[in-house]
């Protein structure tokens, strides 16, 4: 069965997992598809709800098996994807899967899926805003914070390679929007 698909992207603290959970409480069709990855649980994060914690070797292993429709090696040692599974054990409950996910990851579900996927990325007031609001989290040492501003630079450069380009210099409004673009998206 071939469903449809909602991919948001962004650099790390643009907003895109706020705006994702918004259109989880608004959309009744959506369902979010759990990404499989091989970091440690960060803060409250549940295994098998925000992710799929798995062990590095578990993960090469399943590259492997070809059981991934993309992954990553998204910080230096710590791998990201998404299980083939996952996506199919939505579409079987009826679903529209929605993604949060990298900027990279996002692009190449978009380009295997084409058109049955809504590629969005959420692009934040600028690269300052965005490492105060990383900074402000208080979850990751001086050196991850680097690398992830470093990556976040880079991470900008693709945003005219998605569908849609959604401005979050004021998350209610951005919230707003997105729920206009995937109501549009899912009705047509």
């Amino acid at each position: 069965m071939d469903g449809k698909l909602v991919i948001f992207s962004a650099p790390s603290g643009a907003g895109k997992t706020t705006i994702v959970h918004h259109l989880l409480s608004k959309i009744p069709s959506l369902e979010f598809s759990i990404s499989a990855t091989t970091r440690e649980p960060r803060g409250d994060e549940v295994a098998g709800k925000d992710y799929y914690f798995i062990s590095k070797e578990e993960f090469l292993h399943r590259i492997a098996k070809k059981q991934f429709v993309e992954f990553e090696e998204v910080y230096s040692g710590t791998f990201y994807g998404t299980l083939r599974e996952e996506i199919e054990r939505i579409w079987t409950n009826g679903k529209v899967v929605i993604f949060d996910i990298d900027v990279e990851g996002g692009l190449h579900l978009k380009r295997k899926y084409g058109a049955q996927a809504l590629a969005i990325f959420v692009q934040p007031p600028s690269l300052e805003v965005l490492k105060q609001r990383l900074s402000g989290r208080g979850t990751d040492s001086p050196q991850k914070l680097q690398e992830r501003f470093d990556k976040a630079e880079k991470e900008l450069n693709y945003a005219p390679r998605f569908d849609i380009i959604l401005k979050n210099d004021d998350l209610k409004v951005a919230c707003r929007q997105a729920e206009e673009l995937v109501s549009n998206f899912l009705t047509r």
